[in-house]
């Protein structure tokens, strides 16, 4: 037995080995909770907007379902949407725990209650399309008359605009001819009811 030795370098292996693996049983862990608490300020901002619209996008497809344990759920899942969908419509969703206690949803920031409220300047109302584009002159006029000569397809810029405005003035036209129909339509019916 006195002339089995352990050589220098099966020493180092065996001493490195053992240092890999007892790091990687007892420390691997803490890395990942290090590396989630030096997230930057930015990059929670994101994580937390990602989990509201997630949430959001659950919330539109069910709206029965509580925030809250949605929240669980995609906690759960890792933020996987698919998944926590899956759940709800298998029905084997669960309950979050007590103690677990989600974030707040994000509100609108309210100014203080000492600062003065600044009025929005109004917005004037939008003209109709008759009064925006002009066609007062035209509306007494049939909507046909105004296609006088269809052509095809023009290289000419500016031919291309005048017929496409000529044809949008065409729309509006015939879309109030409509409209103006129906309305008389509808009068006629509940006179004569």
């Amino acid at each position: 037995m006195a002339d089995e030795q352990i050589s220098l370098s099966s020493l180092i292996f065996v001493v490195v080995i053992s240092g890999l693996a007892i790091r990687y049983f007892f420390f691997s862990g803490s890395t990942a909770t290090q590396t989630a608490h030096r997230q930057s300020p930015r990059d929670a901002a994101n994580a937390a907007r990602a989990r509201e619209a997630a949430v959001e996008r659950i919330q539109q497809m069910f709206p029965q379902v509580d925030r809250r344990a949605i929240l669980w759920d995609l906690q759960r899942t890792g933020g996987s949407v698919q998944a926590t969908s899956e759940r709800i419509l298998s029905g084997r969703i669960e309950t979050p725990p007590v103690t677990f206690q989600p974030p707040p949803p994000p509100s609108s920031p309210t100014p203080p209650a000492h600062a003065p409220i600044a009025k929005a300047p109004s917005k004037p109302a939008e003209p109709d399309l008759i009064t925006r584009y002009n066609l007062q002159n035209k509306v007494e006029g049939s909507a046909d008359d105004a296609a006088d000569g269809k052509k095809g397809w023009s290289s000419n810029r500016d031919e291309r605009q005048s017929a496409l405005q000529r044809r949008r003035d065409e729309m509006i036209l015939a879309a109030r001819k409509k409209m103006e129909e129906k309305i008389r339509a509808e009068k006629e019916a509940g006179q004569s009811a």
